[in-house]
């Protein structure tokens, strides 16, 4: 009610310690200095007053509160005028305090920020002296690592030094008493030549003053000693010629003696030719000649030597099958098949058993087939080789009639296996052969001129075309074996994948597992890249599958280590067919290969 006291409206109450908003609506009809200078001070913003104008008294504004009062109880809308000033003015109040509300939010505000702040510095602050904590901590840790360092470094080089000292000294003492041992051992040196020249000087004089005494000695001694020998003599002489005077006149003892030495002589004579009659018995039933190599004989001796591998291999089943894990082409495998058959046949109705050749590179299954076929039939079999013959010199005779009487003694029947037979068997009108080895041949001759129902001879060889005219023979039936083709190789790796990989994977607790690959479209293209490679070497690559699983770390065996291996396979098979000489390859021995090998297709690891 500003207006009622004459107060500007500018001027700020007493009571809020804000100053109130600017402008403002003044009565309507007020008095005139007051409602004048309201809607004039709208226009600027009068200074802040002091603080003591809060507390002075102007009277004049009672005197135009006064006024405006008549003037309002004379104005015909008084009533409504008051009612509007007091509602304007109740605003005003409201807003006021809604102002010195915001204010005092505005502090408690700017109070909350300064605590916020504080605590912000506050943990900077400690964040700051933490850091600074750490770093003298690190740098006290690096100072008394520093130190600790340079301590064992001291204690080290002091060590050394002490080390050094004593080497030094125990060296110095080794010196003295190695020069102290040498001057004793040069003195007492020095004591006994002189002791024994001493003693040489004494006993030359003794001998030299008693020469005549010691001559005497000797001189009765040898006199003793030739008295004692004569009279031996007579004694020996007498009783021996009156023991012979006393033999010769009676003709009993001179008949009884005579036959004693006789029989003597003959118990000697017989024992030597029993025990070597016995001694070759036991060989034949019990041993094995030394040329045999490898034989299904029972042997007394091996079976003590190895009795597990004895005895394993009796308890082995019989094969019925001489083919059975023989891959050769469909032509071969009959032929071999009726060769089984009339060998069994032969050995059960007892006939006579036909000798084979069979000739081709290495590695082609001669050596399995003679072996399959040996007990398909029922029959022992033993396997020489040639190379054995010839450094056995003249002892070879004998050594090959051992084996062929040995070979005789087998109640099953015997298929002798001789492999690389061309070694000792060759043409003896163009070839250089030693005697010793010729012997050999005629005595192999003399054993195999007739048919035998005890004994079949299968010859093996790489190069028949060796083999003297008197072999030839005696040989019935020959057989090629040609390195596998395409069909064959493809069933080798199947074979050999499964020998060597499948089943010790699914066997055991072994470390080997397989990757999950198409593997007949890997056999496929291993038949296809290993054209020229003999049977012998794609099993070896089984065992080369086997061991890059093994080699692995996971024991996974994938198709890029398998087609890897086939890769390193196929190089070292055309390497060993660039070494053949050149009369090696006019006779034509691997030329189909090594031309086959060319002709095969490379293997590139994208195929993998």
């Amino acid at each position: 009610m500003s207006w009622l006291f004459g107060m500007n409206k500018n001027q700020e109450p007493p009571q809020f310690p804000t100053p109130p908003p600017e402008g403002g609506e003044g009565g309507q009809g007020g008095g005139g200095g007051g409602g004048g200078d309201g809607r004039t001070g709208g226009a600027q913003k009068p200074p802040p007053p002091s603080k003591m104008e809060a507390y002075r008294f102007d009277s004049s504004a009672l005197e135009r509160a006064a006024q405006a009062a008549k003037d309002l109880e004379k104005s015909q809308n008084a009533t409504e005028i008051l009612a509007v000033t007091k509602q304007q003015e109740q605003t005003r109040q409201l807003e006021q305090q809604s102002r010195i509300k915001e204010y005092e939010a505005h502090i408690e505000q700017a109070k909350v920020e300064q605590v916020r702040a504080q605590g912000e510095e506050r943990r900077k602050l400690m964040a700051e002296e933490t850091k600074q904590h750490q770093q003298r901590a690190q740098y006290q840790d690096q100072l008394s690592r520093k130190r600790s360092e340079d301590q064992l470094i001291q204690q080290h080089r002091m060590n050394e030094e002490n080390l050094r000292k004593q080497e030094e000294s125990v060296a110095k003492q080794e010196a003295l008493r190695k020069s102290t041992l040498e001057y004793e051992m040069d003195l007492r040196h020095k004591s006994d030549m002189k002791k024994i020249e001493a003693e040489m000087t004494a006993r030359a004089k003794m001998e030299r003053e008693n020469q005549d005494l010691t001559l005497e000695q000797i001189r009765v001694r040898a006199a003793e000693k030739r008295d004692t020998v004569l009279n031996s003599i007579k004694t020996a002489g007498a009783v021996l010629g009156e023991g012979a005077t006393v033999f010769l006149s009676d003709w009993d003892k001179v008949a009884a003696a005579a036959g004693g030495l006789s029989l003597l002589a003959l118990g000697v004579y017989t024992a030597r030719g029993g025990v070597s009659v016995a001694a070759r018995y036991v060989e034949n039933r019990l041993g094995k000649p030394s040329l045999v190599r490898e034989t299904s004989r029972f042997s007394l001796f091996d079976a003590l030597r190895h009795p597990w591998s004895s005895l394993r291999s009796r308890l082995q089943k019989t094969e019925t099958d001489a083919l059975a894990g023989v891959v050769l082409e469909p032509a071969l495998e009959a032929r071999l098949r009726d060769i089984a058959i009339t060998t069994k046949n032969t050995k059960r109705n007892k006939g006579m058993y036909r000798n084979l050749l069979m000739h081709g590179p290495p590695g082609t299954g001669k050596t399995l087939f003679a072996k399959k076929l040996a007990k398909a039939s029922g029959m022992d079999f033993a396997i020489l080789t040639g190379g054995d013959v010839a450094p056995m010199g003249r002892d070879g005779v004998t050594a090959i009639h051992k084996v062929f009487d040995w070979a005789t003694t087998s109640r099953k029947g015997l298929i002798m296996f001789v492999d690389e037979a061309d070694a000792f068997l060759r043409k003896r009108s163009s070839e250089h052969i030693s005697e010793d080895l010729r012997a050999s041949l005629n005595a192999f001759l003399y054993r195999t001129g007739d048919q035998s129902d005890r004994l079949m001879l299968v010859l093996a060889s790489n190069t028949p075309e060796q083999f003297d005219w008197a072999i030839n023979d005696r040989l019935d039936e020959m057989v090629e074996f040609a390195l596998p083709g395409l069909a064959e190789r493809e069933r080798l790796a199947r074979l050999y994948f499964q020998k060597f990989v499948l089943v010790p994977a699914t066997q055991g607790a072994k470390r080997l597992k397989v990757d999950k690959f198409d593997y007949g479209a890997a056999s496929q293209r291993i038949a296809l890249s290993t054209a020229g490679l003999s049977g012998r070497e794609i099993a070896k690559l089984g065992v080369a599958w086997q061991a890059a699983a093994y080699a692995s770390e996971d024991g996974v065996l994938t198709e890029a280590m398998v087609m890897a291996r086939v890769e390193d396979a196929v190089k070292q098979n055309r390497k060993k067919m660039e070494w053949l000489s050149e009369e090696e390859r006019r006779e034509g021995k691997s030329g189909a290969s090594l031309q086959e090998a060319a002709d095969a297709p490379q293997i590139q690891p994208k195929d993998w």
